[in-house]
């Protein structure tokens, strides 16, 4: 697996852009509204989404509809699955100390 969308993902403002994506696909200035970014802000980060396929664009006449591609993120998500049972462990631990603190 190549390691550009770890790069990609690391910048909060391509996190959001992902997030409002997954809802539907949008246009730029719903993304520059949404985002608080100015629209070449939000485009350059559109750009490098794009790049690392993490994101197509459909062009509508002069519009450009952005949408997420899930296969990457599906990428990322195997990787991690060796590593989820640290975050099993530690949420078991969390539950087992509010349910005490229920108790009290």
């Amino acid at each position: 697996m190549s390691s550009e969308p770890f790069g990609v993902l690391a910048d909060p403002a391509r996190r959001r852009i992902l997030d409002l994506l997954r809802e539907r696909p949008r246009l730029v200035g719903e993304l520059t509204e949404a985002i608080g970014l100015s629209q070449p802000g939000t485009s350059k980060h559109l750009r490098v989404l794009r790049e690392a396929g993490l994101v197509t664009v459909r062009p509508e006449a002069q519009r450009r509809w952005y949408e997420l591609r899930p296969e990457p993120l599906a990428e990322i998500d195997a990787w991690l699955t060796p590593y989820r049972w640290m975050w099993a462990d530690r949420f078991d631990a969390l539950e087992r100390h509010l349910d005490t603190m229920d108790d009290e």
